[in-house]
């Protein structure tokens, strides 16, 4: 169960969620505002090829910084039908061994494709089959990213550099197939330029390549159980990417084992094998330049093949320089810096045994504003770091005890995504104590210890796991906690920093009849996440009261919005009205003061659920409405009896021009006349429930 922690900025909060989030794999937001079929259509009624002006074949879409002016002079953008005669888009299906690196330092970007391109149901997200060289050519491809939380369609022409008659970007591996020049083209417009590929996190191209989730590891002091994960991983078949050490200012230096410091390659495999009298766990890896490999145990035509069974030798070593190599666990370790694993959902935490369980999602859009909701990361400084937007989770009794919730916090680029990357962003984790008191830190993630000394002193005890101090735009790390409810506080290093912020928070639960992959997508963002039929009303009405105290009209109309009625596919006579709330809560605000407790909400939650079931058994026909020939039934199902004047009085007041009666007006009814028959019942004599249309004119006079 999850819900947004109640507060004074839950409409800012909302407000973010719902601005401009429509964007989907069926319809993604037009980067730009530029439509594909449109600008194709157009260009093939005049016999034009398209020209691209908001990323032109021009220096400034190169960037000023990644080539010599000498180089930037002699630069030409070239059609691939002025390279070959017979251009493809994509030939004999696609492949990591495509791609073959270009002058361009984006390994990181490649990387990830060369993941992509193993993983279908991720590759035919980002490269739409509409597109190619025969039908339909006029000079204008697209491709699709996934951008803080939306998918985003980019329009580009074919016009590629070339510096010196050879690739400045990408150089396809076949002469004359070119998807993967076209995506890195579509890529770096994405990113504002070329150079801005030139050095990047191979975790942000996952993201931008899958819209999922990405975990990083890092492998100098790998968990115990990585090994476990890996071969999960591959088995769900994961994206995966590593880096070598070494950093942005090393270039391409090639170690005497074969790998290239501060160079990203791809995960492409795991296995176990027999090996000598026991059993080795070897790892798969591709270089994105296409050539040049490991050169220690495990390599192409290393004497640990001669000890491994025929049929494993004969499936698994290719004695070729095509990039990729094998390396026992243990070099992996060694060797390599960073692994980072990514999936729709954490499904790699399930260590392949994914009969059972599943992984809910909520997602929320927010920011921090600078005197509002930026409250920096001092919990001491309780007064600022309260205003921090405050999460609430509930963690369910497990049946295992295996790794139960994922938190991912991304921050929104600021202007380009270097600079936003100067910006330290994390989360806290508190328990959350049956009395309603925050007073165990459970969790500080991702702020490069900034937090004051005074402040690891006194939790010192308490603190789970600390960052990773990886100055990637998104901090996400995963968690056993404990049944209970806990509280995820996204912060800034320092009060007042300003950002955006989505937040991502992954729990595991166990559902036998469901499929995790099919039943949650992280493409389509979420304002509120949906309430399964369990969650306690206790939860929901935190989400919503003032300081987690009481309900006013305005709240418990947003409440009833989008969660009551989310649960209905359909609310065709619209939702509660402001109106109908404030006419609600003054019949169940037994104290009079224009608020609910959460006593009387649980009261009223009760009933919302007991009309609910009313309504559907009664309606029968998914319409979304109750004729008044149906009201009697209804009211009687509630064990309540009214005479026919009441109920003619009853329809007009709540039914629409074709008298029928929405869920909404439904329920505002049903509790209006509960109510009504509270009053009354100690006004009648034998106790019997029954009414008069004067009464009810009455009553509706005075409630």
């Amino acid at each position: 169960m999850m819900m947004p922690a109640p507060g004074p900025y839950q409409k800012l909060e909302r407000g973010w969620q719902t601005k401009g989030r429509t964007g989907s794999l069926q319809s993604p937001q037009k980067f730009n505002n530029q439509d594909f079929t449109h600008l194709r259509d157009y260009c093939l009624s005049r016999g034009l090829l398209f020209e691209d002006d908001t990323f032109p074949a021009h220096v400034s879409s190169i960037g000023p910084n990644l080539l010599s002016e000498d180089k930037l002079s002699r630069l030409q953008w070239k059609r691939p039908t002025m390279i070959e005669r017979n251009p493809h888009l994509i030939v004999d299906g696609v492949s990591r061994f495509d791609i073959i690196q270009g002058e361009i330092g984006d390994c990181w970007v490649l990387a990830a494709l060369g993941s992509l391109t193993l993983q279908r149901q991720f590759l035919e997200n980002v490269l739409p089959k509409d597109q190619g060289f025969k039908e339909n050519y006029a000079g204008i491809f697209h491709f699709r990213f996934w951008h803080f939380g939306d998918w985003v369609d980019v329009v580009i022409d074919d016009r590629l550099p070339f510096l010196n008659g050879r690739y400045l970007s990408v150089q396809p591996c076949s002469r004359n197939e070119f998807w993967p020049s076209l995506l890195e083209k579509a890529y770096a417009k994405f990113r504002g330029s070329y150079q801005n590929l030139h050095w990047g996190y191979i975790s942000d191209a996952l993201v931008d390549l899958t819209g999922g989730v990405q975990v990083q590891f890092l492998l100098q002091k790998p968990p115990s159980d990585l090994q476990e994960i890996i071969k999960a991983a591959a088995k769900s078949q994961c994206l995966m990417g590593c880096t070598t050490p070494g950093g942005q200012s090393i270039g391409n230096v090639e170690l005497e084992n074969g790998l290239v410091k501060g160079h990203a390659y791809t995960v492409t495999g795991a296995r176990e094998i027999p090996y000598k009298n026991g059993w080795e766990d070897i790892i798969r890896v591709w270089n994105p330049w296409g050539h040049g490999e490991w050169r220690g145990p495990w390599s192409d035509g290393s004497p640990q093949w001669d000890r491994v069974p025929v049929e494993y030798k004969r499936d698994l070593c290719e004695d070729k320089d095509d990039g990729e190599f094998w390396m026992s666990y243990q070099a992996f370790t060694e060797q390599f810096f960073l692994l980072c694993i990514c999936d729709n959902t954490p499904s790699f935490l399930d260590f392949g045994d994914q009969h059972g369980t599943k992984w809910s999602l909520a997602m929320y859009v927010n920011q921090w504003a600078r005197g509002l909701t930026a409250g920096g990361s001092n919990y001491h400084n309780a007064g600022a770091f309260s205003r921090n937007p405050q999460y609430f989770i509930q963690v369910e009794e497990p049946d295992l005890k295996k790794y139960n919730v994922v938190v991912s916090l991304m921050r929104k680029p600021v202007n380009n995504m270097t600079d936003a990357q100067k910006l330290f962003t994390g989360f806290l984790i508190f328990r959350v104590e049956p009395e309603g008191t925050i007073n165990h830190f459970l969790q500080f993630q991702g702020l490069r210890d900034r937090l004051p000394v005074a402040f690891f002193s006194q939790y010192k005890s308490k603190v789970l796991k600390c960052g990773l101090n990886v100055s990637a735009r998104d901090v996400t790390n995963y968690f056993y906690l404990s049944p209970g409810t806990y509280v995820v506080v996204p912060a800034t290093s320092e009060e007042g920093q300003e950002a955006e912020f989505l937040l991502r928070i992954f729990l595991r639960c166990q559902d036998s009849n469901e499929d995790l992959k099919s039943s949650l997508s992280p493409v389509m963002p979420k304002d509120i996440p949906k309430q399964s039929q369990d969650n306690a009303s206790e939860n929901i009405f935190l989400r919503y009261a003032t300081q987690g105290s009481d309900l006013n009209a305005s709240q418990l109309q947003r409440l009833l919005n989008e969660v009551f009625l989310k649960d209905r596919l359909a609310s065709p006579g619209g939702g509660f009205c402001f109106e109908s709330c404030r006419g609600i809560l003054a019949l169940m605000d037994l104290k009079s003061n224009g608020r609910l407790s959460l006593q009387e909400f649980k009261h009223l939650w009760k009933l919302l659920a007991q009309y609910k079931d009313i309504f559907r058994r009664v309606e029968g026909t998914d319409s979304g409405f109750l004729d008044v020939s149906d009201l009697r039934n209804a009211v009687q199902r509630a064990g309540l009896a009214v005479d026919d004047q009441l109920l003619h009085v009853t329809a007009l007041r709540y039914s629409d021009s074709s008298m029928r009666i929405c869920f909404p007006d439904f329920v505002c009814c049903m509790i209006r006349l509960k109510t009504m028959a509270s009053v009354f019942r100690s006004l009648s004599k034998d106790g019997k429930i029954c009414f008069t249309a004067t009464e009810w004119m009455i009553f509706t006079m005075y409630c």
